[in-house]
Formats: structure tokens, sequence, C-alpha cells
């Protein structure tokens, strides 16, 4: 039996964001990225949200970021296009990734050996990663016109496209945007369809869209864009993780809570103790003061993440009871006010939430 400790997911709120996102870039068609477990929705329930005939826009297709990703969705009965995002990583993979019609992603040049290797009878989509100025994975830009050509003379490339990805596009002042723009652009211009703009360059920079866009963490009720709230984007949170009050004291003033008595008492405290801790993925470094909504009201964290269980300050709360439940972000309380408090960024937030809390 569960102890009470749960994130609820809410499709039609993923549905909702995905309308906002295609009202932003009408003209595109949408990667939705489901990596990390749907950004620790879960994948699978979000693909199939996602799909589903009576939502008022479905994606093109999804992105991933492993084989394994893209297989658990394929055995789940997604049919849409997939993309593996960080591309294969051996000879075996790009093999398997023909056999589930997913496209590829080719980011080095050693990968055309292995599309080399696959039967002439087998084909697959492939996109170009192009290294524009994040330096992590793609060609360098003076190499993509030869990797395009040897590309496009293999019989095993059904179709041909090309991508790169921003590295600051949730900052709408940084000038390495325009300069990644301005070079994607020269990059093997004939060759479509194109993608660039992931969830922050969706707004911030429209003539970054073009053919596919790929929106991450705008799906999930987040904002992506550096000093706008999800709220001002018309973003929907999709995951609510909540947890009870499994217990609650008085402490007197001078009192400590907590491990390493890290903080204590200025007043006659009320403690609730909550059934989540940091084996469920909130994190340990949260400090005291993270705000916990709870009653309609906001409730400070006091002392230190244990692994199971945290402590609130609900003195001024007096409905706040065992059995009441605590949102630690959501509807009520958006992941990204608990991010800036923790000194972290949602996505981190979501992608940790643990296995034992069940998805609802």
């Amino acid at each position: 039996m569960n102890r009470g400790t749960v994130a609820r997911i809410d499709p039609i709120a993923l549905q909702h964001n995905l309308h906002t996102i295609k009202q932003q870039a009408p003209h595109s068609r949408v990667w939705a990225v489901v990596k990390a477990d749907g950004y620790g929705h879960g994948a699978i329930a979000c693909a199939t949200a996602l799909s589903h005939p009576e939502a008022i826009v479905c994606p093109d297709g999804f992105a991933v970021a492993t084989l394994q990703e893209a297989k658990s969705l394929r055995l789940a009965g997604i049919t849409q296009p997939i993309l593996m995002l960080e591309g294969a990583a051996s000879v075996h993979e790009v093999q398997q990734a023909a056999e589930l019609a997913l496209t590829l992603m080719i980011h080095q040049a050693h990968q055309i050996d292995w599309l080399d290797s696959l039967g002439s009878e087998q084909q697959i989509a492939v996109l170009v990663k192009v290294d524009t100025g994040m330096h992590r994975l793609g060609i360098a830009p003076d190499n993509v016109t030869t990797i395009v050509n040897q590309l496009s003379s293999l019989p095993q490339v059904a179709s041909l496209g090309i991508t790169s990805h921003f590295a600051c596009s949730d900052d709408q002042t940084h000038p390495m945007n325009h300069r990644q723009i301005a070079l994607f652009s020269t990059c093997a211009p004939e060759i479509q369809p194109r993608s660039l703009a992931n969830s922050a360059a969706i707004w911030n920079f429209p003539d970054s869209q073009l053919d596919w866009i790929r929106p991450g963490i705008a799906l999930y009720g987040a904002s992506p864009v550096a000093g706008k709230s999800a709220a001002a984007l018309n973003l929907l949170s999709v995951m609510t993780l909540t947890a009870p009050i499994i217990a609650e004291r008085w402490v007197e003033t001078g009192e400590p809570v907590g491990y390493a008595c890290t903080w204590r008492a200025s007043r006659r405290t009320r403690v609730a103790t909550l059934a989540i801790g940091y084996a469920d993925g909130y994190p340990r470094h949260a400090p005291s003061g993270t705000p916990i909504w709870i009653c309609g009201d906001i409730a400070p964290l006091i002392g230190r993440v244990s692994m199971d269980m945290i402590t609130i300050d609900v003195t001024d709360i007096p409905e706040a009871t065992v059995d009441c439940h605590a949102e630690l972000w959501g509807k009520h309380l958006p992941v990204d006010e608990v991010a800036a408090t923790i000194g972290t960024i949602s996505y981190e937030l979501l992608t940790r939430v643990s296995p034992r809390v069940p998805r609802l």
C-alpha cells in the first residue's frame, strides 16, 4: 500500500500546453520531447495523452535521448516518428533503430560508417546535428557539407534533415543566440527539414522555429524563459507532487529540528512531518524556508531533508493536521518558484522524482 505520497499527472494540462506551443509556432511541425521518462511524468503516459484522438492538437513525432526510451514507446504502441536525440552509441544500436523505424541523429563522422553497414534494403531517417556553439555534440560547421554529401550518397538514408541546439535561448539578450541562428542558416541551406527551436526559442526567437520545433520543459508546464512565469506564457502545471502529514508535535523555543540541528525554533512551533524525502526525489539541499503549500497557505520547510521525511512549520495553519496533504509543487505552487528557492531548475526537480512515487 502506498504511503500517500504521489505525483498526479494531468493529461488535460499536457494537451493544453501543446496547444499553447502550437499557437506560438503554427507553421512548424512538433517533436514532443519525452526523454528522461517524460521529464519524470511518465513517457508512455504522456505520449499516449498527447496522441489521444480527442486532443486539440497532436505532435508530429516524439523525441527521446536513448534507444531504450525509444523501444519503450514502440512497445507501448506509439507509431509516430521517434527521434533519438543522442544518436546511436554503436553499430548494433543503428541496426535496432532501423528495425524500430526511428529517426537517428548523426553528430559524429564515424556514425556514417555504422549506417553504411546496414543492408542496402534497410533505410532510416537521419538528422545531421551541427555544433553551432554549444560544443557538446555535433558536426563542425566547416564539415557539414562533406557529411551531408556522404549521407546523401547512402541508399540506407531514407530522408535527411539538419538540426542544432541552443546554448542560451532562455536568455533573450544573450549574444550567443543570434550567433547560432546565423551560423545554422549557412549550414547546408538546401537541406530540409530544419530544426533549431527548443522550448525557450519558440517564444524568444520565432525566426528559429523553421520546419520542426522541439518543445520539452514547456510541455510539462514550467517556464523555459528567464524572467517570465509559466502562467504568463499560458502554461499549466502537469505534475502536482503531494505528501501527507504523518505526525505533528509542538517544539519549544530554542529546540532543534532534524539532522545536525541546523534549525532551531525561534518561538514555540508546531511541526508537521511529511512522508517525502530525498529518496523520493525531493532535493536534500533544499534550505529551511523553502515554500510548501498546505491547506491554502504556505508553510516553510524547517531543518534538513531526510531520506524519507521532511518537516514544516504549521504553527499559523491550524487546519494542517495528520492526514492533510501538502503540495511540494504543482497547481498551487509553481515548480519554478520552488526551484528558484532551492537554487536549481525545474528540469532537475521534475526528473528526479523517484520511481517509488506513484504517478497517478
